[in-house]
């Protein structure tokens, strides 16, 4: 029992020195230029026009959080239907619920105008 530990403490111990060998070796080998020019983003050679901070719409955020909802739900779906049969109908129930819960939530964000592109 104490062996397991022990591999997993072993493991834990040479990602941590894989992990800071890393970090160290990218310090020891980055540039050290002064340049100010040197330092600043790489845009094709041209100058940025206008403001570089581009600020994004509510509603993008609000479709994307819809979609990762409705795309977990497929993430759930498929396995579930590999093995439905062989669950019974406390499966087809408990998956009732869940597919319940989500249309309410989507009906919900509907009757909000979440949907509603303005």
């Amino acid at each position: 029992m104490l062996l397991a530990y022990a591999s997993i403490l072993i493991f834990l111990i040479i990602a941590t020195l894989f992990a800071g060998g890393t970090l160290l070796a990218a310090f020891l080998v980055r540039p050290r230029v002064k340049d100010t020019l040197k330092r600043t983003a790489y845009e094709c050679g041209m100058e940025a026009v206008g403001l570089t901070t581009v600020q994004t719409n509510i509603r993008f955020y609000t479709y994307a959080l819809l979609f990762v909802i409705f795309d977990v739900e497929a993430l759930y779906l498929f396995p579930w239907a590999v093995v439905v049969r062989s669950m019974g109908a406390v499966a087809l129930v408990e998956m009732a619920i869940f597919l319940g819960v989500l249309t309410a939530g989507l009906a919900y964000a509907w009757k909000m105008g979440a949907l509603q592109w303005e």
